[in-house]
């Protein structure tokens, strides 16, 4: 099969980290998860962090092309540095988990307005 053909079927991988920070932190530690994710390059491709309503549990998905993508950029200083900082402001040592998207579904485009709006 061609290399075209791989590259196609390449799946997407997904950091997934749910954790929750000591009372009254979130606002502290999404700061600094917006520095460390402001670090990465190559082959990221998009990051989320979460947060439970009037709780300080939350989670983080950040998008990869690979895991080497997702090792490199994790394994620099600066990015590590800021990963001490936030470190503290933890309970407990956050669940961390990789996965592939194995299905993605975009939004139907209405054709009113030219208004994007979820497939019904």
């Amino acid at each position: 099969m061609s290399n075209d053909f791989h590259d196609f079927l390449k799946r997407k991988l997904v950091h997934v980290a749910i954790g929750e920070f000591k009372s009254g932190k979130f606002s502290e530690a999404q700061h600094l998860y917006e520095q460390a994710v402001a670090t990465y390059r190559d082959g990221f491709q998009g990051a989320y962090l979460l947060q439970e309503p009037r709780t300080d549990r939350g989670i983080s998905i950040i998008f990869w092309e690979s895991v080497d993508d997702m090792d490199a950029n994790q394994a620099q200083e600066k990015h590590r540095a800021i990963l001490r900082k936030m470190t503290p402001l933890f309970i407990d040592v956050p669940k961390v988990g990789i996965y592939e998207v194995v299905c993605e579904i975009q939004p139907a485009e209405s054709e009113e307005n030219g208004v994007t709006q979820a497939a019904r």
